[in-house]
């Protein structure tokens, strides 16, 4: 679920190769624009997240020649595999010269080859989606249940039985559950809150549409538990809102990737998920995996009201004729 930015990066067709240039100049204007009057618009410019390399691509896309606009075309076409290139390869595949290639690099910021190589590593393992890759080919998809079952392991590993009873008690002895998940850990806190509801009553969902998190917390407090996902790419008040919820007493389980281990602190327990994968997208088999596995524990930790609550749910839906 990539973010409103990934489109530039995520690879392009030919229509959008023609309005590059219309774009950028288009970006430029509204730029200076927004800027004029405004002494502070320079300094809100430079303060921005540097441009990846598909938005650079686009900004300069109709300043190009022919030349570096075929290389800058096999560049968005083959983002994915943009880290292992050199710049000799990538001239030879492109079809230009190599010095082509080295303008086109000095044109869009870089330095060289290497440069780009490091710039294309770091975007694929902040969440950006590079790369276009094929499916359906058998290899790929060897490759892809390889790194399935990796990170799947390395997820269970990493929790174990210790932090898994850790975190099952919190959720069976606190008054209410509150699941936090914002963009890409939404579906996965949808999921978690409608598994854990089969089993238990007081766990709720945040934030609701149109709703942020406060209204859910302002009466929380040691008594409850949260449990927030912060899978990349996360939105910019994540940290902010982790410590807001931790200053109320309230215990968390945090989960997420790699990425968001620096907010373990706040957290009563923290449970690390890869979301690595060979395809452009991250994958969160691991995640959706851990959800059946924490959700299935409350239910068996408290068997005799789980079978209660099931039986009364079960009795509503026949009432109600919402279920075939």
């Amino acid at each position: 679920m990539p973010g409103p930015e990934a489109g530039a990066v995520a690879g392009t067709g030919s229509g959008q190769r023609a309005e590059r240039g219309s774009a950028g100049a288009r970006a430029g204007a509204a730029a200076a624009t927004a800027g004029a009057g405004d002494p502070g618009a320079g300094r809100r410019v430079r303060s921005a997240a540097p441009m990846n390399i598909g938005q650079r691509i686009d900004r300069s896309y109709g300043e190009l020649s022919p030349q570096e606009q075929r290389a800058a075309d096999f560049i968005l076409d083959h983002l994915g595999d943009l880290a292992i290139y050199s710049g000799t390869e990538l001239a030879q595949r492109s079809g230009v010269s190599k010095a082509t290639v080295s303008r086109l690099f000095r044109r869009l910021g870089f330095e060289n080859a290497q440069e780009v190589r490091e710039h294309a590593r770091s975007l694929r393992s902040s969440g950006v989606p590079v790369g276009g890759g094929s499916p359906g080919a058998s290899a790929d998809l060897s490759a892809h249940l390889v790194r399935e079952v990796e990170n799947l392991r390395r997820t269970f590993d990493a929790l174990g039985p210790d932090r898994l009873e850790q975190t099952t008690a919190l959720l069976v002895r606190s008054r209410t559950v509150t699941v936090v998940g914002l963009r890409n850990s939404h579906a996965l806190a949808l999921h978690l809150r409608e598994q854990l509801a089969q089993g238990r009553a007081g766990v709720q969902l945040a934030p609701l549409p149109g709703q942020t998190v406060a209204e859910e917390f302002a009466e929380r407090d040691a008594r409850d538990a949260a449990v927030v996902f912060g899978f990349r790419r996360r939105t910019s008040g994540f940290g902010r809102m982790v410590a807001g919820i931790a200053s109320r007493g309230v215990p968390i389980v945090l989960i997420g990737d790699a990425s968001a281990r620096r907010y373990a602190e706040f957290a009563a327990v923290w449970i690390e998920c890869p979301i690595d994968s060979v395809a452009p997208l991250d994958s969160y088999a691991s995640a959706t995996s851990l959800v059946n596995v924490l959700a299935s524990s409350v239910l068996a930790a408290r068997v005799r009201e789980s079978r209660t609550r099931i039986a009364a749910i079960n009795g509503l839906y026949e009432e109600l004729g919402e279920l075939e």
